[in-house]
């Protein structure tokens, strides 16, 4: 019996499922010895994004991810995964740690988007997520990102702009959610559903037009979950890691030329 194909509201419903995996779950079963590093060197200690040190099949590298939490305080401590200009300014830290110590880098998103509160943007929210894509644009060590629930807006694409961007079947990725979509096209957010369609922000959709490398199975059991990730980070580094620095550089930017 083949496997109903799910339409693109039923994946955005099950992108922002709670009982979605989470980041420190991926973390956790992905990498051994994760170590986190806190604080972006100018500010504060964004909570909406984790990150730090860890093993790899004994191989050392970075790990990044925004955490929308799991319990109602920690979701609302988080602003429900969406980092402010600190969350964004330490990933930057983070992604050029690594490159100095020749470490692997590897993203997970999980964002409706940049958090949009007034405080972000006097802080130079939009100023972060481009500072963001001119590091990623240049970051001398390979940069694999992993979309597993919603890939929204720039937010998403502040932490996307490296050598290969994977999803988990249940995700999506779009510049704008299918709610304001509606709202700006139609006048009218109740075409959600609709506008989901429209936008082509499904995995196989993204596939499809050779925005995404590839789709991840997802399972109800986060274990199989995590060793399906685990074995696509094994062969993406292992790929990425065979390049010089001069071929990596030529060909990331090729990779987002062809948009």
């Amino acid at each position: 019996m083949t496997k109903k194909e799910q339409t693109a509201a039923e994946i955005v419903k099950a992108a922002r499922d709670k009982n979605k995996i989470s980041a420190r779950e991926l973390i956790v079963n992905v990498f051994d010895d994760f170590y986190e590093l806190h604080g972006d060197r100018v500010m504060e200690d964004d909570p909406a994004m984790i990150g730090g040190i860890a093993l790899f099949n004994g191989q050392p590298g970075t790990v990044i991810a925004t955490d929308k939490g799991t319990t109602p305080q920690e979701r609302i401590a988080r602003h429900f995964g969406c980092p402010t200009p600190a969350g964004y300014r330490k990933a930057q830290r983070l992604m050029t740690q690594a490159a100095k110590f020749n470490r692997p880098v590897v993203v997970f998103v999980n964002t409706a988007g940049a958090y949009a509160g007034a405080e972000a943007e006097e802080q130079g929210q939009g100023y972060m997520i481009a500072q963001n894509l001119m590091v990623m644009s240049e970051l001398k060590t390979p940069l694999i990102t992993v979309i597993t629930g919603e890939g929204g807006s720039g937010g998403a694409l502040a932490l996307a702009g490296g050598d290969a961007v994977w999803m988990l079947e249940k995700s999506i990725y779009s510049v704008i959610s299918p709610e304001a979509f509606a709202s700006i096209l139609w006048k009218d957010s109740s075409r959600a559903d609709e506008a989901a369609e429209t936008l082509k922000i499904s995995p196989a959709e993204l596939l499809k037009r050779n925005i995404i490398e590839g789709i991840i199975p997802e399972s109800e059991d986060h274990s199989e979950t995590c060793a399906a990730v685990a074995d696509v980070l094994q062969t993406e580094i292992q790929r990425l890691q065979k390049f010089s620095v001069e071929e990596l550089l030529a060909q990331r930017h090729a990779r987002f030329r062809k948009f």
